[in-house]
């Protein structure tokens, strides 16, 4: 079985992360899969928006540390690039199905999608910082400018858990519910039946003003990323996470 699945909802596709047993955490392939299919949706006129969502009770753990620590690719053209560009880049509406955890990208990727939805026991982290790593995927310039400056440092350098609520609160999601699938559908079938090309050029409008500079921000966060990958210090930590995680399992 596929670790992403895709079903066609009329024109809506849905992308369905499938790693329940692993918590959906993401592997490289994963990252080049998402990427491959929302580049084709992108070109493709008869999809009008895309829902992501996961099966088993976590969204996603975020990356595979296994697979990552020993497949560190980050640069441009690498998996995880290809698929943060691709939602960057995504001209048609991108919506989130969140439940369980949303840890690192699982929380990041969130901040490019148009509309999310999460279940009433999400947990949202971004914990780079406690794995001596920094903020990737655009977070570093989008986080601050959706919730300030002050609640932003407080969440990137404590690496803290927020709830549901607390994210509805600050404007990272848009509805918190039992059934945040069909919350989610409901907005992509309601989007989908606009006029497409509306659609399209009113999204273009809307993330015009910051486009190019987070095109800039996310190249830097990679090289960053990349290099905090390789220091003692977070080569320790990982160590420690895993060590930890192996007692817990």
């Amino acid at each position: 079985m596929s670790s992403v699945l895709d079903q066609l909802d009329g024109s809506v596709l849905r992308l369905t992360l499938n790693r329940p047993e692993k918590k959906n955490a993401i592997t490289q392939e994963m990252y080049q899969t998402l990427a491959d299919k929302l580049n084709q949706a992108a070109g493709d006129f008869s999809i009008r928006a895309v829902v992501l969502d996961s099966n088993g009770d976590c969204f996603t753990s975020g990356n595979d540390i296994n697979d990552f620590a020993n497949n560190a690719e980050m640069g441009e053209g690498s998996p995880v690039f290809n698929f943060l560009f691709a939602i960057h880049n995504f001209p048609k509406p991108l919506i989130g199905a969140v439940k369980g955890r949303a840890v690192g990208i699982g929380t990041t990727m969130l901040l490019h999608f148009d509309y999310v939805a999460a279940n009433t026991d999400t947990k949202f982290s971004m914990p780079f910082v406690s794995l001596g790593l920094v903020a990737e995927g655009g977070s570093s310039y989008l986080f601050p400018k959706l919730v300030g400056h002050a609640k932003a440092s407080e969440i990137f350098l404590t690496g803290r858990t927020f709830s549901a609520e607390e994210a509805l609160q600050m404007g990272v999601i848009n509805k918190v519910g039992s059934d945040e699938l069909n919350l989610a559908m409901e907005f992509a079938k309601e989007v989908s039946e606009q006029p497409p090309n509306a659609v399209i050029n009113t999204k273009a409008l809307l993330k015009s003003s910051s486009h190019e500079a987070l095109n800039q921000v996310m190249l830097a966060e990679g090289e960053l990323f990349k290099m905090a990958t390789e220091s003692d210090e977070a080569q320790m930590a990982f160590m420690n996470f895993l060590a930890k995680k192996s007692k817990v399992n």
